[in-house]
């Protein structure tokens, strides 16, 4: 009987699917609620004219006149305009070949201590914007006559971040993974820790590792270097996914939680 089912299975073509089926099949959710940071926290200056991010890659020092200033070293932009509009509040636009990537505005609160980043993100790979909000807390102060702003700031949570970017999408093969976003990032990769194209992100390149079966490593490259590496791990019910990103650049690690639809 068991050789009969595995000749009807060939015979129709459903043996590999039957075995490539694993837990993390489905469209998984993020829950913003259960979202947690940890590691180097971000540092701004903003004083006497001049913009400085000294926790990002690459590090920030441009003119704060409203103007596209030229920045090198990455890949998603050349030049980041910063425009003060009060005492409070700092708006920022970011473009690539002319074209914006993103726009955000920074509001800190009356008090001083946390700050509200809002964000409109633009994918290269779809028409749909992310959009959302961040909100930040106050670790250390800024230098005496300079920006509200300035200083170092953690992140305490996210909110009113859109649909688009909450979602991911696994899909088994026999011997990997494929993956797809609402943003137009995907790949197709095998559990052999080699590099394959991610889709939809210029220059980038992802591997496989399994662990277990509930449990996989993810390690995201840039031109040849390691950005990022993802530990994707499934609970007893199978019903959520823990991922823990590790940003290799900036020292930070944000863990998520996503609930299967």
């Amino acid at each position: 009987m068991r050789k009969a089912m595995l000749l009807v299975l060939a015979l129709f073509g459903l043996a590999g699917a039957l075995w490539a089926q694993s837990p993390f099949d489905g469209t998984w959710k993020m829950d913003l609620s259960k979202t947690q940071f940890q590691g180097t926290p971000s540092t701004y200056l903003l004083q006497n004219g001049i913009y400085q991010d000294s926790s990002s890659v690459p590090k920030i020092n441009i003119k704060a006149d409203g103007t596209d200033q030229a920045v090198q070293g990455s890949k998603t932009y050349d030049t980041i305009a910063v425009k003060v509009v009060d005492d409070k509040t700092v708006e920022f636009t970011s473009k690539k070949a002319g074209k914006v990537v993103s726009m955000g505005k920074r509001i800190v609160s009356a008090d001083g201590k946390t700050v509200t980043s809002e964000f409109t993100v633009y994918p290269e790979a779809s028409k749909q914007p992310v959009t959302g909000k961040a909100t930040m807390l106050r670790i250390a102060a800024g230098p005496a006559g300079s920006h509200a702003i300035s200083g170092s700031w953690r992140t305490q949570k996210l909110s009113g971040t859109s649909e688009n970017a909450l979602m991911v999408t696994y899909k088994s093969t026999t011997d990997g993974l494929m993956m797809s976003r609402p943003t137009g990032e995907s790949y197709d990769a095998k559990f052999d820790g080699k590099d394959y194209p991610q889709k939809g992100a210029s220059g980038y390149t992802v591997s496989l590792t399994k662990v277990s079966d509930r449990s996989f490593d993810e390690v995201s490259k840039r031109d040849g270097k390691i950005v990022e590496v993802i530990h994707w791990t499934m609970s007893a019910d199978g019903k959520t996914i823990t991922e823990k990103l590790e940003n290799k650049e900036t020292g930070r690690t944000t863990t998520y939680v996503r609930i299967k639809l």
